[in-house]
């Protein structure tokens, strides 16, 4: 999965498919930057997706806290060419059940302290 941020007004996006020019996507009159996973210093704990699998089904949870300014926007799930996300709001608990499959990778993301990443085991 590739996020990319603009770094003027903080737009985020997924490309769901990334050209191979060097052009590349633009917001702000600037090309906008990649995301790297795990690189901002911060709590680990509170930023890595957690989580359960239970037969069918994988339980995702990011202990964050969900205020105004700082939460979870979205955890995906990534696989086999394919990809979930679901979107939270402030007061939400960033909790979220999707179908398992296996060699998933998923992700979080702070509106502060951006991307987050863990490979299922």
């Amino acid at each position: 999965m590739k996020v990319l941020k603009c770094k003027s007004c903080g737009a985020v996006i997924v490309p769901i498919k990334d050209c191979k020019c060097p052009c590349g996507f633009e917001c702000c009159d600037e090309k906008m930057v990649e995301v790297i996973p795990n690189s901002v210093d911060a709590n680990v704990e509170k930023h890595v997706p957690d989580y359960v699998i239970d037969e069918h089904n994988i339980e995702i949870k990011v202990n964050h806290v969900m205020e105004e300014d700082h939460y979870i926007e979205w955890v995906a799930m990534e696989s086999n060419n394919k990809t979930f996300i679901r979107y939270f709001e402030p007061g939400e608990e960033a909790d979220v059940v999707f179908e398992y499959l296996p060699g998933s990778t998923l992700y979080s993301y702070c509106n502060k302290h951006g991307l987050w990443k863990i490979v299922v085991e």
